[in-house]
């Protein structure tokens, strides 16, 4: 398993992933999402997994503030996505192909 978890420094479901694969001693890459975001590759590669519109956290701030309830286009989702990564949900656990936004425990254990 090449496992990522992509996350924020406060967020507790972040924790948590953390927390359930060190306690399997499954080894993880961990990236803040706030200092790093997802590069263009990744971003595809998490959307094509998981859709676009369920990577943004519509309950964010960030959300709010740049008013994207109006704005339906995946493309241009995925554009503000790669410049404001305060609207990611969190955390985002990718396995190559595979990836899980939130908590996901149950899927995590079937991935091989």
């Amino acid at each position: 398993m090449n496992i990522q978890i992509f996350g924020k420094k406060k967020c507790f479901d972040t924790g948590k992933a953390e927390r359930f694969f060190k306690e399997r001693r499954i080894k993880y890459q961990y990236v803040d999402i706030l200092r790093f975001g997802l590069s263009k590759g990744e971003l595809k590669s998490v959307a094509a997994a998981v859709g676009v519109n369920n990577l943004i956290d519509e309950d964010s701030a960030e959300f709010r503030r740049l008013n994207l309830a109006y704005i339906h286009s995946a493309s241009n989702r995925e554009e503000i996505l790669l410049n404001n990564p305060g609207l990611y949900k969190t955390p985002i656990v990718r396995n190559g192909k595979k990836a899980t936004v939130g908590y996901q425990p149950e899927v995590w254990l079937n991935w091989d």
